[in-house]
């Protein structure tokens, strides 16, 4: 009696393994894009609980934290007194009388601020007067992601986001995204993902214009391109190196700030380019909050923020 064979061929199996690996290869990226959605979303909820907890500094404070850099001593940019502002200078809380000093010092040098060195015990109650005087936090702190920007060799978990923050102080902290590009040390044994730092620009609500006739300063316009200089342009991405498009210093950063003047217009990043009898972005009298997307580098199609589409 003849036995009939059973089973597959070797072409049968070959054309199967194709037929799965075809398939594989077009549900791959569908997650990607499913990942990718999901995260820009929670980004996008993220910009929002900052943006209300800076209305609540604004109504407790009267005015939104500043953003400027280049005023002495020169080494705290806009998203350190962002994270200042609704976390506190040491993830503390916020002090009312700051002077947005990155030593955390008062105007003067003394401490009657944050008191770097917490001695400070003037009514002898057995508690620090800078706990007793401040104020926040204004997130809660375990869902923010805030990281020291630099490294510092004499702390105990001496990682921040940066091996070198120069020129900004290494050890204050900055609030990041929600896209966890670098694994970051943040114990002994203890290991976080972290985002690229949001960037914040407060308006300048004495101008109303982005691009004025040269030579007018930065600080003129709405927006203070320089409050994140040293992110921008001296600090690379954290994810891999490369360099931000949003520090691109050609032609005074028209990147950033557009140029309509010029022989081929430029259309600005802060700019609508629906809008051209009013093309500053939506929320002139307050703030822009930028964070560098999936890729981490400021500039780039997929940066999430809270103006423009």
């Amino acid at each position: 009696m003849k036995r009939e064979k059973t089973g597959f061929t070797l072409v049968e199996l070959l054309t199967v393994l194709a037929i799965v690996a075809m398939l594989v290869g077009l549900l791959i990226p569908s997650l990607n894009l499913v990942r990718n959605t999901a995260k820009e979303a929670k980004q996008k909820v993220q910009l929002t609980e900052i943006g209300l907890a800076l209305t609540a500094f604004r109504n407790d404070h009267g005015d939104y934290p500043p953003s400027n850099w280049l005023i002495p001593p020169g080494d705290y940019c806009g998203a350190q007194k962002l994270a200042e502002a609704l976390l506190g200078w040491d993830l503390l809380g916020f002090h009312p009388k700051s002077a947005w000093r990155a030593d955390g010092f008062d105007a003067s040098g003394g401490a009657l601020s944050y008191d770097p060195g917490k001695t400070r015990d003037i009514d002898v109650d057995g508690v620090l007067d800078t706990f007793n005087e401040r104020k926040g936090p204004y997130l809660e702190l375990a869902t923010t992601n805030a990281f020291r920007l630099g490294n510092n060799p004499a702390r105990q978990d001496p990682e921040g986001l940066f091996p070198n923050s120069t020129p900004l102080n290494p050890d204050r902290y900055v609030i990041c995204d929600s896209f966890g590009v670098k694994k970051v040390t943040i114990a002994p044994g203890v290991t976080a993902k972290a985002g690229t730092p949001i960037l914040y620009y407060r308006a300048n609500t004495a101008s109303k214009t982005i691009v004025p006739p040269p030579p007018t300063p930065f600080f003129q316009r709405i927006y203070n391109v320089s409050d994140n200089m040293p992110l921008t342009t001296q600090l690379t991405s954290i994810a891999d190196g490369q360099a931000h498009k949003l520090g691109n210093v050609a032609g005074g950063y028209e990147f950033f700030y557009g140029n309509p003047t010029a022989p081929v217009p430029v259309i600005g990043y802060i700019q609508d380019p629906k809008v051209t009898a009013r093309p500053w972005p939506y929320r002139p009298d307050s703030y822009l909050l930028i964070s560098a997307g999936i890729d981490g580098i400021y500039g780039t199609s997929d940066d999430i923020c809270n103006f423009g589409n």
